[in-house]
């Protein structure tokens, strides 16, 4: 059997607080409510996210023979005859638990698990593979608001494509990680989506929440960029892990009208995702 931490590297688990904040947001941009299809939607998309990332390494398994020798499977740590299983055995078992929250969730969930499919097996040889995997945070986003008393809203899928654009950029960015080349400045442009929706959609008394939690995005969007950029010692990993935890943050700015009892959550959430990456690596 695989240690507890091979199962964990695999699954990426230090990005699965980023996967909970953006189920939080989109049940409350759907007006929230319906608490009684949360522990599905949570579990659904925990099983999803993690046999997601086990078939990444199960089709990048030459791959990381050859560039990557230290994850599971080329290591040895796990046969990738049990990472295929285990891998469509929790993509199987998570789309059931969407499912039990609705027919609408669990079409969604549809469109989630075929695009997780088509990215991991296509993502080294399609050059905008990105687009793939902003799609997938996309699904997640409706398919969360689709649990919620309004069902999916129009708020709630503009605030999927501002995060899908966020993803966007920090994917093209993660491109450049296993080198030491600096990478292109136009993926940048893609991180700051949701803070222009942010000032498009808070009015009035909503403004106020929104240029707090923006400056909060962009200061630390800039600080995670500073170590792919510096020309001294670039460390384009830690940028993407950066990044990754800061979806929490993007996920709050959506939310910005959320009382400040719920907003702690995130924060916790975001947290949880800086403590995590110590011990399990993001990518």
């Amino acid at each position: 059997m695989p240690s507890l931490r091979t199962l964990l590297i695999l699954g990426r688990t230090s990005n699965l607080p980023t996967v909970w904040s953006n189920c939080l947001a989109g049940w409350w941009l759907g007006g929230g409510g319906n608490y009684y299809k949360l522990p599905a939607l949570l579990v659904g998309a925990t099983l999803l996210y993690i046999g997601g990332m086990f078939l990444n390494d199960a089709f990048d398994a030459e791959f990381d023979a050859q560039h990557r020798r230290e994850r599971p499977i080329p290591s040895g740590a796990i046969a990738v005859e049990q990472v295929w299983r285990i891998g469509f055995g929790l993509l199987a078992a998570g789309l059931i638990a969407f499912f039990m929250d609705g027919i609408v969730t669990g079409i969604l969930g549809i469109f989630l698990v075929i695009c997780i499919l088509i990215y991991d097996a296509i993502h080294k040889v399609f050059l905008p593979s990105p687009v793939l995997m902003a799609a997938c945070r996309f699904f997640l986003y409706v398919a969360a608001c689709s649990t919620a008393k309004f069902g999916v809203t129009g708020w709630a899928v503009w605030c999927g494509f501002a995060l899908a654009a966020y993803i966007v950029g920090l994917s093209f960015l993660a491109r450049k990680e296993a080198t030491r080349n600096e990478p292109a400045i136009w993926p940048c442009f893609f991180l700051s989506a949701p803070i222009i929706l942010a000032f498009m959609m808070n009015m009035a008394s909503f403004r106020q929440n929104a240029l707090l939690l923006s400056a909060a995005v962009g200061l630390w969007a800039v600080r995670a960029l500073r170590y792919a950029f510096s020309s001294v010692d670039r460390n384009i990993g830690r940028t993407i892990s950066a990044l990754l935890a800061g979806i929490v943050l993007v996920d709050l700015l959506a939310v910005a009208d959320v009382p400040h009892s719920f907003a702690w959550v995130f924060i916790g959430l975001f947290l949880l995702a800086l403590l995590f990456q110590r011990f399990v690596p993001a990518t």
